[in-house]
């Protein structure tokens, strides 16, 4: 039998708060995450994309109208309708880099009005440069939308598909006996 009794040792408490749960052991705790759906801002994604293709298509018809004719500048103006059209499809359905091919559909664009807003406010035509800037709205939601964080994992390639295991080395082709 012991002379002293046991003593316990004293817990130190630290005058700084708790670290907080880190998210994987918060997740961990909740159980497996649920596969993400498509995240809301995809549907206005591909709207924007559209408004873009149909800014695309006005303009190529203000450029084709002078002078009809299948002309370098009109077919310019189709690609990028193309380009516009897609980009929504892809970003609509979560196709591998779609947000890209939205993101530069809205890029060139943006930058061709942008160059249209300049060039008008040097030549002191301020009405053009209204419609110029008007015309911005599509390109820039676009651009906006397509760049963040849910549109580029919704649209990250091999998202739905799990990693391929590796053959065993030495064994290749020993499935059950």
């Amino acid at each position: 039998m012991p002379s002293s009794p046991p003593r316990r040792a004293a817990t130190r408490r630290s005058p700084r708060a708790a670290a907080a749960p880190s998210a994987l052991a918060a997740r961990t705790a909740r159980g497996p995450a649920a596969a993400p759906g498509r995240p809301l801002t995809a549907p206005f994604a591909a709207v924007f994309g559209l408004l873009v293709a149909a800014e695309d298509l006005y303009l190529g018809w203000l450029l084709w109208e002078p002078d009809p004719g299948l002309h370098w500048y009109v077919v310019v103006s189709a690609a990028l309708v193309l380009l516009a059209v897609a980009g929504a499809v892809l970003v609509l359905l979560g196709r591998g880099r779609g947000w890209l091919v939205l993101a530069l559909a809205a890029v060139l664009p943006m930058l061709l009005l942008l160059a249209a807003a300049l060039l008008f406010g040097a030549i002191g035509d301020g009405s053009g440069v209204g419609w110029a800037l008007l015309l911005l709205v599509g390109p820039v939601g676009c651009l906006v939308l397509a760049v963040r964080r849910p549109i580029r994992e919704w649209t990250r390639p091999g998202r739905g598909t799990p990693p391929s295991v590796p053959a065993r080395p030495g064994r290749p082709g020993a499935r059950g006996r």
